[in-house]
């Protein structure tokens, strides 16, 4: 076994995805699953029902005719994107204010996953041309691994922070030397756990890995240069930290110079968008 697998077994996971999403996750990865299969999990959840056709019936969507049917928002909303709805709910009482906010905010950890999923949608939908919505998940999910830390080897992994150079984005060679493992690792046997697909898992395992031969349209790459952006734009994961981009991905920004600027300057009103339709709270 593990460090990282050492330290799950220790992890409270009834606090971060409940049954309804990993059952979700299982669903979305069979590709025989039928609308109804996914209704039948959503009635179970009374409170995800209301989130979703409050959703499905916001001006984000902008229908002419209300939506009060199950099955007819799950089609409207799109599958993967419902499961990113229950995944945001479920980490928002993970990401809570923690007693250490002057050595590692929660909240601030919450709001750089959240910009670094609506970065790496965007990315992933203006400039790479692909499909967004498990970009979200894994930007989402990318530093899931502090919080296991946080609970399950607190002491450590508060001494990690406070000896770490945050400038150097290299959190994970203190995590490694002091816990024994890092947040990335962590991660990944959690994404394994709940039966994400393997692009996902590879995507949290190496969003601090400097690659050689990573694609800017993989998962991994466009991860990376969201939270490159991010970082710079006011949301790090923990203050001063700057995230680290393999140089594949600096030839990709340095080919793509007018897309990147756009995106930069469009960022600031897709996030409000965003975290109005996830409900997710700055201040």
């Amino acid at each position: 076994m593990t460090k990282a697998q050492s330290l799950l077994k220790k992890f409270n996971t009834s606090k971060t995805l409940p049954h309804v999403a990993i059952r979700l996750s299982r669903l979305i990865s069979d590709k025989n699953s039928s609308i109804k299969e996914f209704e039948e999990i959503i009635r179970m959840d009374p409170s995800l029902v209301v989130r979703l056709l409050r959703v499905v019936n916001s001006p984000y969507y902008g229908l002419r005719q209300k939506v009060d049917n199950i099955g007819r928002a799950v089609v409207f909303v799109g599958i993967k994107n419902l499961h990113n709805l229950v995944v945001v709910e479920a980490l928002k009482d993970v990401f809570r204010k923690s007693p250490h906010e002057d050595i590692f905010s929660r909240k601030i950890l919450w709001l750089h996953c959240a910009a670094v999923s609506i970065c790496g949608k965007m990315i992933a939908e203006r400039i790479v041309e692909r499909k967004g919505e498990d970009v979200f998940l894994c930007g989402i999910l990318h530093d899931i691994g502090m919080i296991v830390e946080d609970q399950v080897a607190q002491d450590l992994f508060l001494q990690t922070c406070k000896t770490c150079e945050p400038e150097s984005g290299q959190i994970t060679k203190y995590e490694r030397e002091i816990i024994g493992t890092d947040h990335c690792a962590i991660g990944y046997e959690l994404a394994r756990d709940w039966k994400l697909s393997h692009e996902i898992q590879e995507g949290i395992k190496n969003h601090h890995k400097t690659l050689k031969d990573v694609s800017p349209s993989s998962i991994t790459g466009i991860i990376q240069i969201a939270e490159y952006i991010v970082s710079r734009s006011g949301y790090p994961a923990i203050p001063g930290m700057k995230g680290m981009l393999s140089p594949p991905l600096t030839t990709h920004i340095q080919n793509n110079p007018e897309e990147y600027k756009t995106l930069a300057r469009d960022l600031p009103d897709e996030m409000s968008k965003a975290m109005n339709l996830y409900e997710i709270q700055e201040g």
